[in-house]
């Protein structure tokens, strides 16, 4: 059985540290307004909120929507999935899946869908289905933290590839798509 593994990096500890250290410094964000509507960004007229990946790695989120904002993360992981919550100008405000939230400049964003694989609640690893059934053959265990694309998507199954492998994935065992979206 293949097991797919997500490539390391910083620790949650340490991430909450360096997000605890950067919080005392946000005050001067409180009277910033980004140009947000519900349903429907200001400057792309595309939904807010959606999902989006990362194009390069080391993409810097900043506390505010300008290079003169200071740099609050620094993602590692090229096609990282993250949520566009808000739009000011050419800046997106994203949330990542630790819920850690930030402005990105648009050219690094990418349309292209991913989602990361979630822990399972009796296993860690989850299994990539050959159909959309869990009486299915198991392509591959994928481990949390592996980074898939997403190909299609019903009410309760996603269609993904992950380095040569393709198969289906139960919605909750997935972030990165909405619970009731559909992707064709």
């Amino acid at each position: 059985m293949t097991i797919l593994h997500a490539p390391c990096f910083f620790s949650r500890s340490l991430r909450a540290g360096w997000v605890v250290l950067l919080a005392f410094g946000s005050g001067a964000l409180d009277g910033l307004h980004a140009e947000e509507t519900r349903g429907t960004g200001a400057v792309t007229k595309q939904p807010v909120p959606r999902f989006v990946s990362l194009k390069p790695s080391d993409t810097p989120m900043r506390e505010g929507p300008s290079k003169d904002h200071r740099i609050k993360w620094v993602f590692k992981r090229e096609g990282l999935p993250v949520e566009v919550i808000a739009e000011h100008e050419q800046w997106r405000r994203v949330r990542d899946s630790e819920s850690t939230d930030g402005w990105v400049y648009f050219g690094r964003l990418s349309n292209r869908r991913t989602v990361i694989i979630l822990a399972g609640k009796e296993r860690k690893e989850r299994d990539l289905f050959s159909k959309e059934s869990e009486e299915s053959a198991v392509v591959a265990r994928l481990q949390p933290g592996v980074i898939a694309n997403v190909e299609t998507c019903s009410l309760a199954w996603c269609q993904v590839s992950v380095e040569g492998y393709e198969g289906y994935l139960k919605k909750d065992a997935l972030w990165g798509v909405y619970a009731d979206e559909r992707i064709k």
